[in-house]
């Protein structure tokens, strides 16, 4: 699929948006193009498109987290709307528990609408954007890596804020992120274009990529912090929703109490954040976010092991030797 060809892009895709200075430090940069023909460059080891990469300069040099804030890491369709609907839910649980009245936001707003992401909308639209206006504690999200995160973290006056990241198989982040390029562009792409993305994945040259350096970036931050960033596999939270939720609200300071657990609240957050019972709101139907996305795009089927209706034993196979090599000694280790 070229470049020229018709289609529906989101403005983080774009180079529309870049001052001279950025433009300038591009022209220097190793490139590449995507599956479909659009520039990427390497900043530090990481792919970007050319406004991704003014957005995520823009957050180096202006974003001050707090300390009570709370940033959500993860790959792109690698667990990222599931991971905002629980945070927001664990956090704010006791204003919607004490206000019955209040209908929870979880279920008139797109997660991502209430949990935004710091370089594909805050830092997109606005160099310094206002801050100020989302509620206390202030979830952001980002799939930047963390050595690119902690460019602006570690220059914030305040203590360190909570960092959480998810992480999801490799396999199965490439076939959701197979169909979500699809929606996305609102178009059917054939198997010519699906295996040139794979191709690419596999190479390391995608948006974030290589996808193996992200995940690795947050491991290592996880046993180096272990306070303050806190590494969870998608596949567990399938596996024990309980366990992880309320492993969630520890780390995020907030643990359910005694009489909570009485009262099933966490079971009640399990229900409320369920890809089901999110899928199927109308919000999540037919609503847009505020960065222009169809809501549906961000839900399909969420499964564990998907990727095995999709991908050839030859192209899993070339999955898990890059992973075995490029993760080797690492202690990260995928089933």
């Amino acid at each position: 699929m070229e470049a020229s060809q018709e289609l529906h892009l989101p403005n983080y895709m774009k180079d529309d948006n870049t001052s001279q200075e950025t433009n300038n430090l591009i022209s220097s940069l190793p490139a590449d193009k995507d599956f479909m023909g659009y520039s990427l460059y390497n900043y530090k080891g990481c792919w970007y498109y050319p406004n991704t990469l003014q957005a995520v300069l823009d957050v180096q040099d202006n974003f001050r987290p707090q300390k009570n804030d709370i940033i959500l890491a993860s790959l792109p369709k690698g667990g990222t709307t599931w991971l905002k609907s629980f945070v927001f839910a664990i956090v704010h649980r006791e204003k919607y528990r004490e206000n019955p009245q209040i209908i929870h936001p979880l279920l008139s707003q797109n997660p991502h609408d209430l949990v935004p992401f710091l370089e594909i909308e805050l830092y997109a639209s606005s160099h310094t954007p206002d801050l100020a206006k989302f509620p206390s504690p202030m979830i952001f999200s980002t799939h930047m890596h963390l050595n690119a995160l902690h460019e602006a973290t570690t220059k914030s006056s305040s203590s360190p804020c909570k960092i959480v990241y998810v992480c999801r198989g490799l396999k199965d982040t490439f076939v959701s992120g197979w169909h979500y390029k699809n929606m996305l562009h609102r178009t059917k792409m054939d198997q010519a274009s699906f295996e040139l993305m794979f191709d690419g994945y596999c190479r390391g040259v995608t948006l974030y990529g290589p996808y193996w350096e992200h995940m690795l970036s947050y491991w290592n931050g996880s046993l180096e912090d272990r306070e303050n960033v806190l590494f969870m596999r998608y596949e567990e939270i399938i596996e024990e929703p309980l366990i992880q939720v309320k492993r969630l609200a520890e780390f995020l300071n907030c643990p359910f109490t005694e009489e909570e657990e009485e009262s099933g609240s966490a079971e009640e957050i399990l229900n409320l954040c369920s890809l089901r019972n999110l899928s199927n709101l109308e919000i999540n139907k037919k609503g847009t976010t505020r960065i222009g996305i169809d809501s549906n795009v961000f839900f399909r089927k969420g499964e564990v092991g998907d990727w095995k209706n999709h991908l050839t034993p030859q192209m899993a196979k070339r999955i898990d030797e890059v992973v075995e090599v490029k993760l080797r000694g690492s202690g990260l280790i995928f089933q």
